[in-house]
């Protein structure tokens, strides 16, 4: 297995693998210590080559690889792509396109929603990979044998991967599916850090609209603190802090240091400063202009008994199909097509809609029955069907 350390190297093996339809692409990376995740290493592999690129040599320069990712003529295969596209956004600026992403492709051709790459790798081709270097620290050089080999195997077995999951979606029919998927996975707003969302994140326990407006401000400035210093949020302020300091809106150092989760000291420190401004922020937003607290669940009285024979129909719908069941709807879309038949939820457009949303909608008024025959449900039509 050749590893490139130097850019020459590089952009030669990319002029090469440009010539081919399709490239498989994998990294190796570490994030345990810092906010931006730490790219150690990227696989690539042709039809009729492999290679290692190690992006911490010395003087190499990535811009080759970005250049390829970036070629529209070749087609970039990732399985669960999306922290591989996260780094290569940050690092590159850019989003490989076009992507085709086996984790998608497998749980809509029959492999269900659980199943591992090795897992996937051994159903399709009949080898197993070797696990124990999963977890290594790959930013240490020299490589071992192992760890080479294990980087190696997950591109090349990538290629039979890509090529029986393709021939797959091409016989069922279902080519385009994945491809509305790639557009979600390819959008670069799918990776742009935004300070002002990072309350999302966080679990809701404020149960006020002024809290809410305090915990989005702190939270915000702990992702931008974060990113700056490229070090894991939790090294800047714990979750338990801002749920603290959203509920009891300290007006100063005092306040602020009496918190129970805020650590001895930190109320003479800079950031503590900073922490009382965005509460000062959150503080001022007037009445009328405060964020509503969000609705976990698109709950209203008497969907239950709904929602629980749409998740009925949807793992039948699912078996039927060799489709991963959660790929076409979540718990949160069935409650908000138990309310609304015109929510907008995936569930209820393209083709989860003429898989499941017709069915469902059709379920919900009476036009569609669900009955057991032999060990099975099925759907049974009722014309007519009562409708409130």
């Amino acid at each position: 297995m050749t590893i490139l350390t130097e850019t020459n190297e590089l952009a030669a093996a990319c002029r090469r693998m440009a010539k081919h339809d399709f490239v498989t692409v994998d990294t190796e990376f570490m994030r345990e210590t810092t906010f931006w995740p730490r790219l150690c290493l990227i696989q690539i592999a042709s039809p009729d080559e492999a290679v290692i690129v190690d992006p911490l040599a010395d003087g190499l320069s990535l811009d080759p690889f970005f250049r390829l990712m970036k070629n529209e003529n070749v087609i970039k295969v990732f399985h669960a792509a999306r922290q591989d596209i996260e780094i290569m956004h940050h690092l590159g600026g850019l989003v490989p396109h076009p992507v085709f992403d086996t984790q998608v492709a497998a749980m809509v051709s029959g492999f269900g929603e659980a199943i591992s790459y090795d897992q996937l790798v051994h159903r399709i081709t009949g080898h197993r990979i070797d696990k124990t270097s999963r977890f290594t620290d790959w930013s240490k050089r020299p490589l071992s044998k192992r760890q080479i080999d294990y980087a190696e195997a997950d591109v090349t077995h990538l290629r039979e991967v890509y090529a029986s999951l393709a021939e797959t979606l091409d016989a069922k029919g279902r080519s385009e599916w994945v491809r509305e998927e790639m557009d979600i996975l390819t959008s670069p707003d799918t990776y742009r850090q935004h300070p002002e969302d990072a309350w999302k994140r966080l679990k809701m326990r404020v149960r006020k609209p002024r809290e809410l407006a305090v915990m989005r401000e702190v939270a915000a400035w702990r992702e931008t603190e974060a990113q700056a210093r490229d070090v894991p949020r939790n090294r800047i302020l714990k979750d338990d802090a801002i749920y603290e300091i959203a509920a009891q809106q300290p007006k100063d150092r005092g306040g602020l240091g009496g918190l129970r989760a805020i650590p001895k000291g930190f109320e003479r420190s800079k950031a503590s400063e900073e922490i009382l401004a965005a509460v000062g922020r959150g503080m001022a937003i007037a009445d009328d202009d405060l964020p509503r607290l969000p609705r976990t669940r698109h709950k209203a009285n008497g969907t239950g008994a709904t929602v629980d024979l749409l998740k009925v129909l949807l793992k039948m719908t699912g078996e039927a199909h060799g489709v991963a069941p959660k790929v076409i709807a979540t718990v949160d879309e069935l409650e908000a097509i138990a309310v609304d038949d015109n929510a907008d939820v995936p569930a209820l457009h393209g083709w989860r809609r003429e898989l499941f949303g017709d069915k469902a909608i059709r379920l919900k008024h009476g036009q569609l029955a669900l009955a057991i025959a032999r060990n099975n449900v099925v759907a049974i039509k009722r014309p007519g069907g009562k409708r409130d």
